[in-house]
């Protein structure tokens, strides 16, 4: 039979495309972000001529296989709430999911389009690890690392990276002395121009849970918005109106990355909020080439590539950055493993506008999990191979 080689053992017809399982929703509170973004990831596969699967994941962690002809088209997310009606096989638990995506025959490579924790902080990815499935973007440590605000900070900071200070706050902490708390939050204001802070949930994207405080008596407030989505909160400076700059991140370590961008968000609120990114008639817009001195971008392209290989991701990711308008001053903000790909989202436009349209971006990403999944060693023990 001719193929091409796999790390399984099977042999997937030269040249045909990769069988694909996109799993998409997830117990989080970005729940309805990835379905537009796996809905439309799956949408584009499939026009490819990629065999593909959806798998949704409930607001309770519980799996449903989708029709095979299924497209969400115009649909609201809030639709996916009753996946049955929309003639979803299941409810299925993560890990017999997970062993019949195995067992399909050709074996999928698993898109993970699930945003926000259980999809981007390591837990899917080890599911998918024991199962041996091959599986988009990072592997379980650097998905934990980049979807960890503070740590990741911590091995930026350690790295030479330019980062902003930041003062973490545990639940715990807070109910137990917030007067210490806000101690440290006067401290950390101090050394800011006009006293601003930001909240965010140590552990969430897409703005949920964030809040600016631009008065003493604000602090308070926004750190219970960020610890009612997370056990940790994060607080940072909040400088005055940033340019926001991004760049997105393609390949694997070993055989090399491409970095494209930077793009620019540009808000229509005071930052770029949940609401400014995805309600109707937000007045935000995402620019796939920002207009930026040379020597920003090209600042921006280096420590976007740093922060990828330092948390040892692959496949893909976003960078994203603040940078002062008076000073052209780059700040690292924070890396993103699995960037949305909803309509408004700057991962697919900057690499689009670098000359990989949509279709070809998604299944390039399938290609770059496959060849990560085959490069690991595929050798199994046995008894004779133990030092006894």
């Amino acid at each position: 039979m001719n193929g091409t080689a796999r790390g399984d053992g099977r042999a997937r017809p030269t040249g045909s495309p990769r069988a694909v399982a996109v799993v998409y929703g997830g117990p989080s509170a970005e729940h309805d972000v990835s379905v537009v973004s796996g809905s439309a990831i799956a949408a584009a596969l499939a026009g490819g001529g990629h065999p593909v699967s959806q798998f949704y994941v409930d607001l309770a962690g519980d799996w449903w296989l989708l029709p095979a002809d299924h497209r969400r088209g115009g649909r609201p997310p809030a639709d996916y709430d009753d996946p049955a009606a929309l003639g979803a096989a299941g409810p299925f638990g993560a890990g017999e999911a997970a062993a019949g995506i195995a067992g399909a025959r050709p074996q999928p490579v698993v898109f993970i389009a699930l945003h926000g924790p259980f999809g981007e902080d390591g837990t899917i990815q080890a599911i998918l690890e024991v199962a041996g499935l091959a599986y988009t973007g990072a592997g379980v440590a650097a998905s934990a690392i980049g979807m960890d605000k503070p740590l990741f900070k911590r091995f930026a900071r350690h790295a030479g990276l330019p980062v902003l200070d930041w003062v973490e706050v545990a639940r715990d902490t807070w109910d137990a002395d917030r007067g210490a708390v806000l101690a440290d939050l006067e401290r950390l204001a101090a050394a800011v121009p006009g006293g601003r802070l930001i909240a965010k949930p140590a552990c969430l994207g897409s703005s949920v849970g964030m809040g600016i405080a631009h008065l003493p008596s604000e602090r308070a407030s926004i750190v219970e918005g960020a610890l009612a989505h997370d056990a940790r909160a994060i607080v940072e400076p909040c400088l005055d109106h940033p340019r926001e700059l991004e760049v997105g991140i393609l390949g694997n370590p070993a055989t090399g990355i491409t970095v494209v961008g930077p793009g620019e968000v540009i808000p229509g609120h005071e930052f770029y909020d949940y609401t400014d990114k995805y309600a109707a008639g937000s007045a935000a817009r995402t620019v796939a080439v920002a207009e930026v001195a040379p020597a920003v971008a090209t600042e921006v392209r280096r420590i976007g590539a740093a922060a990828f290989a330092l948390i040892g991701a692959a496949g893909f990711a976003r960078v994203d950055f603040l940078l002062d308008r008076t000073t052209d001053a780059v700040v690292l903000n924070e890396i993103n493993t699995i960037p949305g790909f909803t309509p408004i989202s700057l991962f697919p436009k900057m690499a689009d506008a670098a000359g990989l349209p949509f279709a070809e971006l998604c299944s390039r990403i399938v290609d770059l999990g496959a060849a990560a999944r085959d490069a690991r060693p595929a050798r199994r023990l046995v008894p004779g191979d133990l030092p006894r």
